[in-house]
């Protein structure tokens, strides 16, 4: 079978990654493209030889599904107006800035029987796949150190000049990137704390079902000789690191097309659904929270 997607979106991740994959994939057509700035759409639609539709609705009409590469409030509600128009979803994350923003996108893909991925873009190379679900039935985990230290802001990459980046920093950017590689294996998180720290540094620490801690720092503002992605599991087995993605973001983009087709075709569920997208969801709302408390209460008790 061959789905037709709509691409909602027109920013570098979406030209680049996004409509390059699907415009390569055998099982997808790349029927359309829609923009909040038409100019873009225009050019997009034109680099792909696809139709660049004036508003939502018109490019609803016209696919099967759609891949959104928008920010996360944004994807929010147009993930759901696709969804309620009986599309397919295939999401960027995170799917949402809310647990109850993503709760409405779940509920309405299972009372409509919706096909569903969302792209932790690493979770679709095969060897972060094996090591994922090996990890976690093996057990004997005690918890994860993570170190995810980008650094965006600087002259020529493509993603400093995101607006939501800048406001959301590396907990809604990167985080997501490194739960999706940790909660299948420590399992739902039950508490959740935070520290900012220098340079737009999240530190955050979660509790698991079943007694596991994960230590995280994340950043899209590190120093640029700080840089590093490190997320290293530790248990029975010691220190066990989680491997790179053996696949670039074009790739694991197709793959993710793939476990979307197979849903169509008749497979129940994917590990990285829009439910498992908004447990994730939940975890960073709760560390921005608490980040929130953080900065009002001192050591020593009183308001800061």
């Amino acid at each position: 079978m061959s789905l037709r997607f709509g691409l909602l979106g027109t920013g570098y991740w979406a030209a680049e990654t996004h409509a390059a994959a699907l415009d390569a994939h055998p099982g997808a057509t790349l029927a359309g493209v829609w923009g909040r700035d038409p100019a873009k759409a225009s050019a997009l639609a034109e680099r792909y030889g696809i139709r660049a539709h004036g508003d939502v609705d018109s490019l609803l009409a016209d696919v099967d599904a759609v891949a959104v590469a928008l920010p996360p409030h944004i994807q929010a509600e147009l993930a759901l107006r696709a969804a309620r128009a009986g599309k397919h979803l295939l999401l960027d994350k995170p799917v949402a800035l809310s647990a109850a923003a993503a709760d409405a996108l779940v509920a309405e893909t299972e009372a409509r029987g919706l096909a569903s991925v969302v792209f932790f873009t690493n979770r679709f190379s095969d060897n972060v796949t094996e090591f994922v679900e090996s990890a976690a039935g093996e057990g004997g985990w005690h918890g994860v150190r993570a170190t995810l230290f980008a650094s965006i802001f600087q002259p020529g990459n493509p993603f400093g000049a995101s607006p939501w980046r800048r406001e959301k920093g590396g907990l809604w950017d990167v985080g997501p990137h490194v739960l999706s590689q940790v909660l299948p294996v420590l399992g739902p998180v039950t508490q959740v704390t935070a520290l900012a720290g220098p340079r737009d540094t999240v530190h955050m620490l979660t509790r698991h079902e079943g007694g596991a801690v994960g230590s995280f720092a994340v950043t899209l503002d590190a120093a640029p000789d700080a840089q590093t992605f490190e997320v290293v599991l530790h248990g029975e087995r010691g220190w066990v690191p989680v491997p790179g993605g053996d696949r670039n973001p074009v790739e694991a983009f197709g793959a993710a097309v793939d476990r979307l087709l197979a849903q169509v075709e008749g497979t129940v569920g994917d590990p990285c659904d829009v439910r498992f997208g908004r447990d994730v969801v939940a975890v960073l709302e709760a560390a921005e929270a608490s980040l929130r408390l953080e900065r009002t209460v001192g050591v020593d008790g009183a308001a800061g």
